[in-house]
């Protein structure tokens, strides 16, 4: 068969922070690295979608210990097709057509000791879409024939962008949390980005989960998609007890914490039951874990960091959404509302996720 051909334009639309802390910017003239360019193991992917991430705002307003690279273009939860693969790349495992994903981690060697560990994801010489390398937030993404996810048919595009990143990231956390069916699970945050989707995760895995979050429509959200119980934050007087008390009296199992605030992470050792987990995923710009020590060990608890995912995690969340057990809850907007998207994610009013168009 005849591969399909492509016209690949010489610039695009795109949103670049051009300095440190710098104003985002919409562009129609940014340069699109053509095919004769791309280096061996290279791809170029003509982007659908995108999702929009809590941490592409974190990387916009510079506010991580560690800085993302600038002139910079965000985004991390890109779909779309390959339409160029470098010169001289041997055994591609996609090729021009298929429909892939561009997550977070862009690249890793495969061949240093976390890499052969299956933590690809803090691979020595990682490369990070959105953040050390340039992101989804353009018509088209350079990124690498080893790391892109094929994307299952059963999924619409804009539907899988946002497994990419929170569907993988919340996935990965359930899976390692050390819990099994029947177990209980707290998620604070569960009506966010990240924590609606991991309501689905857990109750697809036989776990009873209680949603923390606050308001009526990210309630009933929650409740719709899987949640058994409810807190609202806002509302308790007590958390603690609100949530062991929810939790036959004894606390959950485990808590995934997705919330961007280090006073939920505080709090999951008090409300945890004994040989409870605590996973951390959520990323406060600047927070500490303050964790009661004496409690941490009469109650033996772990305490386990679980950032994104790697190539299999992505698969794995994929497979589950394609086949319907986990629905991302969206809205479509260009990539113009991108600003206003991370002023909401600000101020915590986002439900779900936004999605960008990058047709358009």
């Amino acid at each position: 068969m005849s591969s399909p051909n492509y016209t690949i334009p010489k610039t695009q639309k795109a949103a670049i922070v051009p300095s440190v802390g710098g104003k985002l910017e919409i562009v129609e003239d940014h340069p699109v690295k053509q095919p004769k360019d791309l280096l061996p193991g290279e791809c170029l992917v003509k982007l659908e979608c995108t999702g929009v991430c809590h941490t592409d705002l974190h990387a916009a307003k510079n506010d991580w210990p560690v800085p993302a690279k600038t002139p910079l273009i965000g985004g991390h939860e890109g779909v779309g097709i390959v339409v160029a693969v470098g010169e001289h790349t041997q055994d591609s495992p996609v090729k021009l057509g298929d429909r892939v994903g561009i997550k977070w981690l862009a690249y890793s060697c495969l061949d240093c000791e976390p890499c052969r560990k299956g933590l690809e994801q803090v691979c020595y010489h990682g490369k990070y879409s959105g953040f050390t390398v340039d992101g989804t937030f353009s018509q088209y993404v350079v990124s690498w024939v080893s790391h892109v996810t094929p994307i299952p048919e059963g999924i619409d595009s804009t539907e899988a962008a946002s497994i990419l990143c929170a569907g993988i990231t919340v996935y990965r956390a359930i899976k390692y949390s050390n819990t099994k069916i029947g177990d209980w699970i707290v998620l604070p945050g569960a009506g966010g980005g990240l924590g609606h989707l991991a309501v689905q995760y857990a109750a697809a895995m036989g776990l009873r989960v209680l949603a923390i979050d606050t308001g009526n429509e990210k309630r009933d959200l929650c409740l719709k998609l899987g949640a058994e119980k409810w807190i609202d934050f806002k509302e308790t007087k007590n958390l603690v007890e609100d949530v062991k008390a929810a939790t036959d009296g004894f606390g959950p199992h485990s808590a995934v914490i997705t919330a961007a605030n280090s006073e939920a992470f505080e709090e999951a050792i008090d409300y945890l039951r004994p040989g409870g987990s605590l996973m951390v995923v959520g990323l406060p710009g600047h927070g500490k874990l303050a964790a009661d020590i004496f409690f941490t060990v009469t109650k033996s608890i772990s305490i386990l960091g679980s950032y994104v995912g790697n190539r299999q995690d992505a698969r794995e969340a994929l497979d589950i959404a394609a086949r319907g057990k986990v629905k991302c809850y969206y809205v479509v907007k260009p990539l113009s509302a991108l600003q206003e998207t991370y002023e909401g994610l600000a101020k915590g009013t986002v439900v779900g996720r936004v999605v960008l168009n990058m047709q358009d």
